[in-house]
């Protein structure tokens, strides 16, 4: 019996069936987490949106389960974390095995002046039941399950989508619309765009059992083991005695007569009695993966903006896929808000698929590594594979092979939004241009990028002539604002938080009168040690699609 109770959407009779509701800002398409996370990131930006997904309920089954710290940030912003660290497990550390021996001990940073863990594992049920819940509260979005699309015709201005309901279809215009339909999207279907890429080889076969045993949260891979000799085993805890373990098939098994369940349950009992768990298990959920690197060549086609999944397919491992497409939802609301408020003109967006690809490809190079470790395409590299295992038992220098490379926020090094390269290279720590912000603990449960602004932050390290700052928050008025970063406050107040031993001009290699300009997304547009007004106008006209790179 399952142990999560799945939620039931009821349909709400829309309006425009019967020729009311109007015109839409900003549709999207697909209620999954990266969907929901990009109307709150456009809500929170100040525009009406409407979220329109086929199903009635959340996602079956764990599916993408680790939640990158940067996620965990990027959900603070919109204000929908707080039920995600509750039920979340968090962790910093991973095992991997081969034949039953420890050969590599994962140890991913995190010190003090962090607010969330490296990782935090949660099924998808509760990531979409906890957005959904959040996005209910929010006046500014109309969530509509029970809606198909079946038409997407770009027009000059907007997109028009044909929605399909129990009650009857209807046509709906939109000026923008965002496809977060995931990998098999309708929208991307409709408009007659392909994924190109990359299939592997390997097959995996994920499913979530409930059952107890006293380990702690980490993540285990067990490198030919003998629940399933020639094959790797993942192990990852998660919250209610729920457990998400993933065996690799071999090449002359047959996926579909795996799948039934009797053979699953077999398989299973091998690798739950390698685990030494004590007492009876039960089969939640299970299904069949296989890693893929895919991506479409533009994420933007006229008005029509693609995220997550939609826009690209990454392996599993290194958990890349989910966050990800949290990333994107934090890239392109920003972006997208401005230019329908008037702030930014249209070209803005062109920087959505220059940064985010980069990143799709980025997560390609550093995954497919782990893939073909994971799941060897070839004898060579299997022979490659044994080698090295065999050789991390007893030597250190094989062992950085068997690194998963976990997910980490990507450096939008070469941004069309960043500018003064030159003043950037002055500093000899500190996020560079392109970098997300670095997190400072400020106090007990007050942390730096709690008091970033919604649009542009400006960090000024004081202390600083009053005209300085006076004609800094000038430039930013409108679209963002500037917070002291006074060595001289003990608390923060208003528009400035305090750093009176210097830690936090420590981490950012600063000292009086240097500067950081941040994007709404929290990453660095440019950064001066000491500031000049004149190029923080010009830098902000970069970072807003105003001027040419």
């Amino acid at each position: 019996m399952a142990r999560f109770e799945y939620p039931r959407y009821s349909f709400r009779r829309p309006p425009e069936l019967d020729e009311r509701g109007g015109r839409r800002t900003v549709a999207i398409v697909g209620a999954g987490p990266v969907g929901l996370c990009a109307a709150l990131e456009l809500a929170r930006h100040g525009l009406q949106v409407l979220v329109l997904d086929p199903r009635a309920s959340v996602a079956e089954g764990s599916r993408a389960i680790c939640i990158a710290r940067r996620s965990l940030e990027i959900l603070q912003q919109v204000g929908a974390v707080a039920p995600f660290v509750a039920k979340g497990l968090a962790w910093t550390h991973g095992s991997s095995y081969y034949r039953g021996r420890l050969v590599y001990r994962l140890e991913m940073p995190h010190g003090s002046d962090e607010r969330y863990a490296p990782m935090t594992n949660l099924q998808q049920q509760y990531i979409e039941r906890f957005l959904v819940e959040k996005v209910l509260t929010v006046p500014a979005i109309d969530l509509r399950f029970h809606s198909t699309v079946t038409a997407v015709e770009p027009r000059a201005a907007g997109v028009r989508l044909t929605v399909s309901t129990a009650a009857g279809q209807y046509a709906l215009d939109a000026d923008w619309v965002v496809a977060a339909d995931g990998a098999r999207s309708t929208v991307r279907e409709l408009l007659g765009l392909k994924l190109e890429g990359e299939a592997y080889e390997g097959r995996y076969l994920i499913a979530d059992i409930h059952m107890h045993m006293d380990y702690p949260t980490e993540r285990r891979a067990f490198f030919d083991p003998p629940a399933n000799p020639g094959g790797t085993v993942l192990v990852h805890k998660q919250p209610d005695d729920i457990w998400r373990i993933d065996y690799q098939l071999r090449d002359d098994e047959d996926a579909q007569a795996e799948l039934a369940e009797a053979r699953v349950r077999a398989r299973l009992d091998r690798i739950v009695a390698m685990l030494g768990a004590q007492g009876p298990w039960t089969l939640e959920w299970w299904s069949l993966y296989r890693a893929y690197t895919l991506a479409l060549r533009d994420y933007r086609q006229g008005r029509v903006l693609f995220a997550g999944d939609a826009a690209h397919l990454v392996p599993i491992f290194g958990v890349r896929g989910l966050n990800s497409g949290f990333a994107d939802a934090n890239n392109l609301g920003w972006k997208l808000a401005l230019v329908v408020r008037g702030l930014a003109p249209q070209q803005l967006l062109d920087s959505y698929t220059p940064e985010r690809r980069a990143a799709t490809l980025d997560a390609f190079a550093h995954a497919g590594k782990s893939t073909r470790f994971m799941t060897p395409p070839t004898r060579g590299f299997r022979l490659l594979r044994q080698a090295a295992l065999e050789l991390a038992l007893t030597h250190e220098f094989t062992r950085a092979l068997i690194n998963p490379r976990q997910s980490t926020p990507y450096d939008y090094v070469d941004s069309p939004l960043s500018s003064h390269h030159e003043t950037c290279a002055r500093f000899s720590t500190g996020p560079r241009a392109g970098a997300a912000a670095c997190n400072v603990r400020l106090g007990a449960d007050d942390y730096l990028l709690d008091h970033l602004d919604n649009g542009f932050t400006g960090l000024l390290f004081g202390p600083v002539a009053a005209d300085v700052r006076n004609h800094l928050a000038r430039i930013l008025a409108g679209v963002g604002t500037v917070i002291d970063v006074d060595p001289r406050a003990t608390t923060a107040t208003g528009r400035t938080v305090p750093d009176a031993g210097g830690h936090v001009a420590d981490v950012y290699g600063a000292t009086a009168g240097s500067f950081y300009l941040l994007r709404p997304d929290g990453h660095v547009c440019a950064r001066w040690r000491h500031v000049d007004v004149a190029q923080v106008g010009d830098a902000l006209a970069m970072a807003l699609g105003r001027a040419a790179a």
